[in-house]
């Protein structure tokens, strides 16, 4: 009767362990994401006490080689993933990966307070990070020198500037790369000299400023009727990316940062819902 009574407590030991077990989803990736990432993690874990999120940083290349190693259920990123990364994803996994857009944001060119500049051309930006502009009395600034702030080159963030701004030309040697978008606004806004750029929701402690896309056009800022509009030059998608469709908790996750609670997450930390 003992060894019965043992052998049913372990049963119920090992079942009530299985009612109880913990559901864990690993994000990891943008910086430029991280703090809604964390914020989404946050809220829906406060609904769904059997589901464990945890969230790190450390770039989108970072996340996107988490995802290709398999040490990571979602990849944050504020790029897309290249073909050549897709690339591996399949020769690993067998898939090219699921790309899922979770946000919009307005990448922001940022200054500090003090200085009187307040719109810039993507010609005027174009040169100013590859190094043909280094003084702001060139675009209507006081006599000083530009010092710009920008990202490691594992992030999305300076991917896509790159790409999308530099027009794939090489940035500028006297460039300060910086860890964060975070440290990026740290630094301009100690700097009165500084120009650096980031998500629109780091956009804290800095002024924005209105970009034109060319000499002629009227100046936007990074609102989110500009950026849905078009009208602001330098939006893009914030995605999530997975190895393969998602099922399960993971499923139920990702659908609900698409829904209207994880979307309205996207509101609050200052980016821009993708409905």
């Amino acid at each position: 009767m003992k060894r019965l009574a043992v052998v049913v407590m372990l049963a119920t030991v090992v079942f009530g362990m299985r009612l109880n077990a913990e559901e864990r989803i690993t994000v990891k990736g943008s910086d430029t994401m991280v703090i809604l990432a964390q914020r989404w993690a946050e809220r829906y874990m406060a609904g769904h006490p059997n589901v464990v999120i945890q969230v790190t940083g450390g770039g989108s290349g970072t996340g996107i080689s988490a995802l290709i190693n398999g040490t990571t259920d979602i990849c944050n990123a504020s790029r897309p993933m290249k073909p050549s990364e897709r690339d591996k994803l399949k020769q690993r996994f067998g898939t090219r990966g699921v790309e899922i857009k979770a946000a919009l944001d307005g990448l922001s060119v940022y200054v500090n307070d003090a200085n009187p500049v307040t719109e810039l051309s993507l010609d005027q930006i174009r040169s100013i990070y590859t190094g043909k502009i280094t003084n702001w009395k060139e675009v209507n600034g006081p006599d000083q020198k530009i010092i710009p702030y920008g990202r490691e080159n594992n992030s999305g963030t300076y991917v896509y500037f790159k790409d999308n701004v530099l027009m794939g030309d090489d940035y500028t040697a006297t460039m300060q790369s910086m860890p964060g978008t975070a440290a990026v606004v740290n630094a301009v806004a100690k700097d009165k000299n500084g120009i650096g750029y980031g998500g629109a929701a780091y956009g804290k402690g800095i002024r924005e400023i209105r970009v034109k896309k060319d000499s002629s056009s009227p100046s936007y800022g990074p609102t989110q009727e500009n950026i849905k509009s078009g009208l602001y030059p330098i939006s893009r998608y914030l995605y999530m990316y997975v190895k393969n469709r998602p099922t399960g908790a993971l499923k139920d996750y990702i659908d609900w940062t698409l829904g209207s609670d994880g979307q309205s997450i996207v509101t609050e930390v200052g980016y821009f819902p993708i409905h």
